[in-house]
């Protein structure tokens, strides 16, 4: 909580504000409730990587040889790391640019709400849509691919950990690359491109053991790549290790990449983000 002097009738009297906790609480309510309203942006949201995983699961649906696995069980856990990465990364990628561009962030800049309390509304924002995309997938994955939900707690722990350590760092990727748009009209493009060449060399839309060992290496530079791979080894048979680039799911490493980006993430946006555009000084 914060105190603050406001006038009421020519007389200073001070306010107790609430925290940036309760604000971003409150903020995130908002975030949620906007981005509900708009109704083609959640239909499109949460139907996008259903779609691309209908196609390819319905293209690709033979046994892959020597995994144990079929093509479209294949497919469940990448889209799953593809549809995280689409609602924290690119959505905050250009939303957050659009804000900007509108001078909304300009205007909240002016406002005693501290500058934590706006991005804790965003990170509430997309773990809800996060968590919603995921278990959409996983309900379509189970239902219509044959994927088995783990059985082994050690498996749902394993969850838990890769979708959070994988969400922050890609929400801190995405508040950082908002301020390389010039202006919101440029903020699709500017982002989008980046997120589907990480989705074709980390193992999303073409299979891993497929992929040329000078792409996937680019690919380990970023998140999406271990994302994929961990949730691989979380929902899919121990057989189908042997398509991985390294013969193994590589928790401990996978843990460390998304963690490093999560530090990385996090210094990047202190150093890039701005509350204004270039052309404002």
């Amino acid at each position: 909580m914060t105190l603050t002097t406001v006038r009421v009738r020519g007389e200073a009297s001070s306010v107790r504000l609430p925290g940036a906790w309760g604000l971003g609480l409150r903020r995130g309510a908002l975030e949620i409730k906007q981005f509900f309203r708009q109704r083609d942006q959640v239909v499109f949201t949460f139907a996008f990587p259903v779609v691309f995983l209908f196609l390819f699961a319905s293209i690709f649906k033979d046994d892959v040889r020597g995994a144990g696995i079929t093509a479209s069980q294949l497919y469940v856990p990448a889209m799953m790391a593809a549809g995280i990465m689409s609602t924290s990364f690119q959505s905050l990628g250009i939303s957050i640019a659009i804000e900007r561009d509108e001078k909304v962030l300009r205007r909240l800049r002016g406002t005693p709400m501290p500058p934590a309390a706006y991005f804790l509304g965003k990170i509430w924002l997309v773990l809800v849509t996060g968590l919603m995309e995921t278990a959409i997938l996983l309900v379509v994955g189970t239902s219509l691919y044959d994927v088995k939900l783990p059985s082994d707690p050690a498996k749902w722990v394993d969850f838990a950990w890769i979708f959070v350590l994988g969400l922050t760092a890609c929400a801190l990727l995405g508040i950082a690359i908002s301020s390389v748009p010039k202006s919101g009209k440029s903020a699709t493009s500017v982002v989008v491109l980046p997120f589907l060449v990480l989705q074709f060399i980390s193992g999303v839309y073409i299979a891993i053991d497929t992929i040329p060992d000078w792409m996937l290496n680019i690919g380990a530079l970023f998140p999406l790549k271990w994302m994929c791979q961990g949730l691989r080894g979380v929902f899919l048979p121990e057989s189908a290790k042997v398509l991985e680039q390294a013969g193994g799911w590589e928790f401990g490493r996978i843990a460390l990449v998304l963690g490093a980006w999560c530090v990385g993430g996090l210094l990047l946006c202190l150093l890039t983000f701005r509350w204004k555009n270039r052309r404002d000084g």
